[in-house]
């Protein structure tokens, strides 16, 4: 059986019970191949969620240069992140395993390749984690704030967020917990709710608003309400907040291009179909983006009032003033709901693999529980819930302290992008030589693209480690920095006690071999959709 055909079909389909396929990662093909390529290319835009992530934090990112310096910013940082979507798709392409960034940082590493891939799986997990609490924050202040359109007179509090919290984390989870046959079904209709929500957005936008604002505003009037006086260093501060996430916002639109990586042994035909599913994910999130950024700041005739008119979410004000009535902007505001529930499934997917990965290499603590697959639901199941419980555990903080809250989960930008760093990096610096090329290879072209990547990655960890506004106090000051280094600490210790001694690590993948065993456990297979 060669490598290419296994790919088609689920796990063993053409093998008798004696035989057990060894996956391209270098693993035992555990997962059952239900994801068609229709499918995980709809997880990755759902994921990526372009559009609904630039409207969740356009109150935030509104400070950084206004309407004109947003649209910019976007335009910029999607220019940016191309380069580095395209060294991931080469690494997705070359390994397709779902430890992602984690198995790839391990193998480009070379000798150094335990210690690389331990960290940047750590950090990798940790930033989906907070994704998740994210999105799950999302969600709740949505919930409140559609509550909040018709009851304006009801002052909101954080335990009620809190309980919409908590609430939408554990039915997210849940789904993903008992419900894997349906997942690929479930990101199609995402697919479809992402494309008609934001259809339907513009029209309703476009149609609705009676006093637009003027040309001058959404190109051209930079706004630099951050308190710095360089205009320049705001702009760079932007790009970011149109990449990632910040102050509780889940707002990396197209920061994500690892999402689908992770699902590398639950579709046909990875090494062609990933980076074919990332190129997608990036080209629908920069065309949905764009031309929803550019109907909603056309909507807005009077800025500050729009965003205070809403303290829960103010995309809410926003779609209040453009349509003019309570029940347009509770419309309106449903309509990125539903998206974005999606988006939140997607996430605990992406999470709960992350964390499995890293068990079954015995990379974690309880690796031998964390790493199991279990044989009635098909699924990291243990891994999975344990990330759901955590993310309920990180809503507490929620009530407690909002700042605290915002830190954590807006720690989701270095993490991420650090760990992209730790397999971008090696790759280029061993000179692209520890990889076997897989079908999307770009050959000496990629020592470019490779090396614009670092550099932009590099520049947004220091600048994103800047305080938001100027002057700092203890409300607004960027403690991002300082959760990133606690939680590497952390990483360090557990090295120090358990990776230094007993932590092997992924390897190479090994191509167009199937590995016969004697284990008779392996259930007959199913194809996996066309």
């Amino acid at each position: 059986m060669d490598i290419e055909k296994s790919q088609d079909v689920a796990v063993g389909s053409a093998a008798s019970s004696d035989e057990v396929e060894i996956n391209e990662s270098g693993h035992k093909q555990e997962l059952e191949r239900n994801f068609s390529f229709a499918s995980i290319l709809s997880t990755g835009i759902v994921v990526g969620n372009t559009w609904a992530a630039l409207g969740g934090s356009i109150a935030v990112a509104i400070y950084n240069g206004g309407p004109a310096g947003v649209i910019y910013e976007f335009i910029t940082v999607c220019f940016f992140y191309w380069f580095v979507a395209a060294s991931i798709a080469e690494l997705a392409s070359a390994i397709p395993s779902s430890g992602g960034v984690y198995h790839w940082a391990s193998v480009v590493a070379g000798k150094h390749g335990r210690i690389v891939g331990f960290f940047a799986g750590y950090w990798n997990f940790f930033a989906w984690l907070f994704a998740s609490a994210s999105i799950s924050s999302i969600l709740a202040n949505q919930v409140v704030s559609m509550y909040l359109v018709f009851h304006p007179e009801v002052k909101p509090h954080p335990y009620q967020v809190f309980i919409a919290y908590e609430i939408a984390s554990v039915l997210a989870c849940s789904f993903v917990l008992f419900q894997n046959r349906l997942l690929p079904f479930l990101n199609r209709i995402g697919l479809m709710l992402i494309l008609g929500g934001v259809f339907v957005t513009i029209v309703v936008c476009v149609a609705m608003t009676k006093d637009r604002a003027t040309r001058s505003a959404v190109w051209s009037d930079f706004q630099n309400q951050t308190g710095y006086t360089s205009n320049g260093f705001v702009f760079l501060m932007g790009m970011l907040n149109g990449a990632n996430a910040d102050e509780g916002r889940f707002r990396y639109a197209i920061g994500t291009p690892d999402c689908i990586s992770h699902l590398a042994e639950e579709i046909p035909r990875p090494a062609y179909n990933l980076p074919k599913a990332i190129a997608a994910q990036m080209v629908v999130g920069f065309v949905t983006g764009l031309v929803y950024l550019i109907a909603i700041f056309y909507s807005i005739s009077d800025l500050p009032t729009a965003l205070s008119s809403s303290a829960a979410f103010p995309l809410v004000g926003i779609y209040q003033q453009a349509t003019g009535s309570a029940g347009g902007a509770f419309g309106l505001t449903f309509v990125i709901f539903l998206p974005i529930c999606c988006c939140l499934i997607g996430c605990f997917i992406t999470n709960g693999r992350t964390l499995w990965t890293l068990a079954r290499d015995d990379a974690t603590p309880c690796s031998g529980y964390l790493g199991q697959i279990s044989p009635k639901w098909h699924n990291p199941f243990n891994a999975t819930l344990v990330c759901g419980v955590l993310t309920s555990l990180l809503g507490v903080i929620y009530v407690g302290s909002t700042t605290a809250f915002n830190a954590i989960v807006g720690s989701f930008v270095l993490l991420s992008t650090i760990s992209y760093l730790a397999a971008i990096l090696p790759h280029l610096l061993s000179g692209r030589k520890n990889v076997t090329p897989g079908p999307f290879w770009m050959g000496k072209f990629g020592f470019f693209v490779n090396g614009l990547s670092v550099l932009y990655i590099m520049a947004t960890v220091v600048i994103f480690s800047f305080p938001f506004v100027m002057p700092v106090t203890a409300q607004n000051m960027n403690y991002v920095c300082v959760i990133v280094g606690g939680l590497t600490i952390f990483t360090s210790i557990w090295w120090v006690i358990h990776g230094m001694k007993t932590y092997v690590g992924p390897t190479a993948p090994i191509r167009g071999v199937t590995h016969h065993t004697q284990h008779t456990d392996v259930k007959e297979p199913q194809e996996a959709p066309a």
